[in-house]
């Protein structure tokens, strides 16, 4: 891979890049290999564009063509004066795609499987921050609450065998998460992407990394993630959630630290449940 690269270009804007090596060639190919030209591609956007923050951030799917003639789908992230602010950076903030594009570096440092990152980069022209992030599409991949992997007769998910093998994945994957301090922040079933590769057997990616972050304690970025995922998959039924809990926690029966740890989770999601009640009472 090319580590970041400053230069200068037109109107004396700065450009801070990185190229996955592998894809450069393909950049190359396809005339996509700067900023430039990906900043000014006509693409329909996959997604609206996000208009907070101060800026706009939006999304658009595109196809590149391969050396041997086939077709890839990538996903082409843009933004600009799209920012959020940090201890480091309180007052100008810095690019949500920046920290976006620094997490899934540190994904991959911990072996916790996320996005292919293929391009980033980002500049300043005439007091604007724009920043570009370009991934590979997870092709065969649905988010864990699709219908295909709802409970009931007939889904991927309907035995078992195939639950506990895609519960065990995850788990895995949440554990080696957590042993680093990494949480998520943002857990919810339409961020985690499954593969089936067979009846019982998944490939398993998290993606949506603006918000993932290092907790001071491990037993913060447990609660936080844990707290998210079991509230959103109210599809689950409360014996898979907490057999999701045991492998999580690598037990056959809760032991009184998972117990504790339960509760945590539960009090949590009571008093979450309660904000969300009063604010749509007022």
């Amino acid at each position: 891979m090319k580590c970041h690269v400053a230069h200068l270009c037109p109107k004396d804007s700065i450009v801070m890049d990185f190229i996955n090596e592998g894809w450069q060639p393909i950049l190359q190919q396809n005339g996509l290999d700067n900023f430039d030209a990906l900043w000014n591609l006509d693409a329909e956007w996959f997604e609206e564009p996000n208009k907070e923050r101060g800026g706009w951030s939006g999304v658009a799917r595109i196809e590149l063509k391969l050396p041997d003639g086939g077709m890839v789908g990538l996903f082409l992230k843009r933004q600009q004066n799209h920012m959020y602010k940090s201890p480091l950076h309180p007052i100008r903030g810095t690019l949500t795609f920046a920290r976006e594009f620094k997490n899934i570096r540190h994904f991959q440092q911990i072996d916790v499987t996320t996005l292919d990152s293929i391009y980033f980069g980002q500049r300043r022209v005439n007091g604007n921050d724009q920043g570009i992030l370009l991934t590979r599409e997870l092709e065969g991949f649905s988010p864990i609450d699709a219908p295909q992997f709802l409970p009931g007769k007939g889904g991927l998910l309907a035995s078992l065998p195939a639950r506990k093998a895609l519960f065990e994945k995850l788990a895995g994957l949440l554990r080696r998460l957590h042993a680093e301090k990494w949480q998520h922040g943002c857990l919810y079933p339409k961020h985690i992407f499954i593969k089936p590769l067979s009846q019982e057997t998944f490939e398993v990616r998290l993606i949506d990394l603006e918000k993932a972050r290092r907790q001071p304690f491990r037993q913060q970025a447990i609660i936080r993630d844990l707290n998210t995922f079991s509230r959103h998959t109210g599809n689950w039924s409360l014996t898979d959630r907490m057999r999701f809990f045991l492998i999580y926690r690598q037990e056959e029966h809760l032991s009184p630290e998972s117990k504790k740890l339960w509760r945590a989770i539960a009090k949590k999601q009571i008093t979450k449940n309660k904000q969300l009640n009063d604010n749509n009472s007022t």
